[in-house]
């Protein structure tokens, strides 16, 4: 799975011109999964995610978590997270997973980062033409793939 996280002042997500979801102060996640990811790359991604220390604390430092914040998260599925580009311009999306994988994990990231936040996860929906507005804070922006457990 791959993540692109970012630290917003405030995040929404609409599908035809129907506002979904939208957050405050918090993280705006981008979500790839890809065909052979389990859910323990979920488990390992919603530690991540909750535990990045990117907001800042008292004295301007980036030091608290989206849980320390009270920050809140908005998590989009977005299968061109999974792209290749090695060979020529037209990316192949081959490694992303069909819905029948993607859908139970992207669910249960989403299930167990609003738990670990203790309140529900913002979500897109799947599959869907969404409409992402953001205002990246910082700017602030992390890309996480757990494969690669950087």
């Amino acid at each position: 799975m791959r993540l692109v996280i970012q630290r917003v002042s405030r995040a929404s997500v609409t599908v035809d011109g129907e506002l979904k979801s939208s957050i405050g102060k918090g993280l705006m996640v981008l979500v790839g999964v890809e065909h052979d990811d389990t859910l323990e790359d979920v488990k390992w991604l919603v530690g991540k995610t909750t535990a990045l220390r990117i907001f800042d604390d008292e004295n301007g430092v980036m030091n608290r978590s989206v849980i320390d914040a009270g920050g809140d998260v908005l998590a989009v599925s977005q299968f061109t997270l999974t792209a290749s580009t090695r060979k020529g311009n037209r990316p192949s999306y081959i490694r992303a997973a069909g819905h029948d994988v993607a859908v139970p994990l992207y669910e249960a990231y989403c299930d167990q980062v609003g738990q670990a936040l203790g309140k529900p996860t913002g979500k897109g929906v799947f599959g869907a033409d969404m409409k992402v507005e953001l205002i990246n804070d910082g700017p602030v922006t992390i890309i996480i793939d757990s494969k690669l457990k950087e």
